[in-house]
């Protein structure tokens, strides 16, 4: 049952610049929680008016905080202030920021939160800002755990940002983050908090909360939360399993629900859940169970995205009862269709013969599947690439697929191995966003791996493939809208923003003067000039391309054959595709999957 203090805690409406005051008198910390973004390859900060990704740790951050303000961990005599600000999608003005402190505040903390490391150069050079403004400064989040968790010694841009007066924060924040506060309130921040390896449990901490007027800066108005923690999987290139462990941790049910209800009355109900894999989540079915109850039973309006992996259809009941607590899209790990390449990264439970079953089957109760896609592995070359893309347009019934290049990033096993083998490895860590080389690669130059990747997106989101997205949407009652928005959204991302849709967003925010050291501030008419040229280009480009599908998306509503479309990928799944699909021929890995799958089959049958 939710507690008195919880109770207060999830229904109390908070602002951007939440207050706890008990006493006139009180002496005030000011806690300004910032989530950096990074910088695109002009040296502009990523800024979008709405942007497409809520920030978890954003939330979990200010959860955690508040309950610290609450229960008064400074003492009766301290009033904790917060303030909460995604660079994704608010200007953040140092100077602005730091006067408020002052003003309002005794003491005062700038936390740069979940900074991943393609944001960590960004969140340094806002931390050096900070500094010069005479605030206290902390860095956490992945770059900073994973690193610290990887490697045998502190990276030189760690150590850099410690020798500048920077406080760095490894592990969880759950019963730690009043640690901190208690050392900045004394102006004793230490250089490293390191609990990576004191994971703590999941039930009944903090409710992750952001204010309604901070949720709308999505597009879509989507908070996050994350009902677990922790992975079993060992893939090579994953950071979250070296910094959240394998060992499945969970919020409760009761707590899902605290967090449902404490949004629901903002009028919040999209989420999307951030477990890297929710359904090895060891508490999944309780949570669905309660989700369907909240929808069914209290009439909550519950929509989610949720990531899974591409042996989820095998959990029993876990489709089924995804559909109930609200599922409308999924985010699948599905990352190649080689085996080879699959066991290289340490995947091989990323079966390929159970690809088109499990994407079926989420066809089947109308849920979007995107999946994500890895280019680069060891025997890929961009004829490879471009053959493989091209594979899956025919025989996989995926609706929106993302193409990432296989990227080293610190914290994960592949820097790890690379680092330690002394592999040069780009130095920009802005570059480590999944949509930059930077490594060598065995069987294609830096030119031909960029090329692979901007024409596989190109391949995949051509104008013949959208249209058969849509008639594969209206036939199996997924809705088509949303095919639509996406394969625009996913396109036009790339090429016309150069920039990866996760990192998307609605109208593009640059400001003349936050552009990153060593780029030439421009003068006022060229820097305006161009960038309202280029927003009336990309609103002529994307709003050109959405409209130009209309008409299709009128005919298949008003055609009464539309729903009886077929092609190979919708193809119902038997055991003599193994010998006819391209899927399955295509390489001697493939065949000898294919292979592996029919015997094990003809013993099921057997047995």
């Amino acid at each position: 049952m939710t507690s008195e203090r919880d109770s207060r805690l999830t229904t109390r409406s908070y602002n951007s610049h939440a207050s706890f005051r008990y006493s006139t008198d009180m002496r005030t910390f000011h806690l300004a929680l910032i989530k950096p973004s990074h910088y695109d390859d002009d040296g502009y900060v990523i800024q979008w008016l709405r942007s497409s990704m809520p920030s978890n740790s954003l939330g979990t951050l200010h959860g955690i905080a508040a309950d610290c303000a609450e229960r008064r961990v400074l003492g009766d005599d301290v009033d904790i202030q917060l303030s909460t600000c995604d660079e994704s999608n608010i200007r953040i003005r140092v100077k602005r920021i730091a006067r408020r402190i002052r003003r309002q505040a005794d003491v005062g903390l700038v936390a740069l939160v979940g900074v991943q490391s393609n944001q960590f150069p960004r969140a340094v050079d806002l931390a050096r800002q900070f500094l010069c403004e005479g605030m206290q400064v902390c860095i956490g989040g992945f770059h900073v755990s994973g690193s610290i968790a990887m490697l045998p010694e502190l990276a030189p841009e760690l150590q850099d940002a410690i020798d500048m007066g920077v406080s760095l924060f490894a592990g969880e924040a759950e019963g730690r983050l009043e640690l901190v506060l208690a050392d900045a309130m004394r102006g004793e921040l230490k250089p490293i908090y390191n609990f990576i390896d004191e994971l703590p449990g999941m039930e009944s901490v903090p409710t992750p909360i952001l204010s309604a007027r901070t949720v709308r800066r999505t597009a879509g108005g989507q908070a996050s939360f994350d009902a677990g923690r922790g992975c079993p999987f060992s893939c090579s290139f994953c950071t979250i399993i070296n910094v959240q462990g394998k060992k499945s941790r969970y919020r409760s049910a009761d707590d899902i629900e605290r967090i449902i209800r404490a949004n629901s009355a903002n009028g919040i109900s999209r989420y999307f859940i951030t477990d890297d894999n929710f359904a090895r989540n060891s508490n999944w079915e309780a949570i669905f169970d309660r989700l369907a109850e909240l929808k069914e039973r209290d009439r909550l309006h519950i929509r989610l995205v949720i990531q899974v992996d591409t042996a989820c259809h095998k959990i029993p009941n876990f489709i089924a009862k995804a559909k109930r607590a609200g599922v409308r899209r999924v985010f699948i790990g599905l990352e190649n269709i080689n085996p080879d390449s699959l066991k290289g990264a340490q995947k091989g439970h990323n079966r390929i013969t159970d690809y088109r079953t499990m994407l079926q089957e989420w066809r089947a109760i109308g849920v979007v599947t995107t999946a994500g896609y890895i280019l680069g592995f060891p025997g890929d070359t961009k004829e490879s690439i471009l053959r493989d893309v091209r594979l899956i347009k025919r025989e996989l019934p995926i609706d929106l697929l993302e193409f990432n290049i296989l990227t080293p990033l610190p914290g994960s096993v592949d820097h790890q191995q690379l680092v330690k083998a002394g592999v040069p490895l780009d130095p920009d860590l802005n570059k480590y966003d999944l949509d930059h080389v930077t490594m060598e690669h065995d069987s294609m130059t830096t030119k031909e791996w960029k090329e692979a990747c901007r024409e596989a997106w190109v391949e995949y989101y051509s104008r013949d493939h959208i249209e058969t997205l849509m008639r594969r949407a209206q036939a199996t009652g997924v809705n088509v809208g949303k095919i639509l928005a996406g394969s625009v959204l996913f396109y036009g991302s790339i090429v016309y923003e150069g920039i990866n849709p996760l990192e998307s967003g609605v109208v593009r925010m640059k400001f003349r003067k936050d552009r990153r050291p060593g780029f030439p501030i421009e003068s006022r008419l060229p820097f305006y000039a161009k960038y309202i040229a280029h927003f009336l280009y990309t609103c002529w480009k994307g709003g050109t391309l959405y409209l130009s599908f209309v008409p299709h998306r009128r005919r298949l509503r008003n055609d009464p054959g539309a729903m009886e479309y077929t092609d190979q990928s919708l193809e119902k799944v038997t055991e003599s595709e193994l010998e006819t699909l391209e899927l399955f021929t295509v390489t001697p890995a493939a065949r000898a999957a294919a292979g592996r799958a029919a015997k094990m089959a003809t013993k099921s049958l057997q047995s």
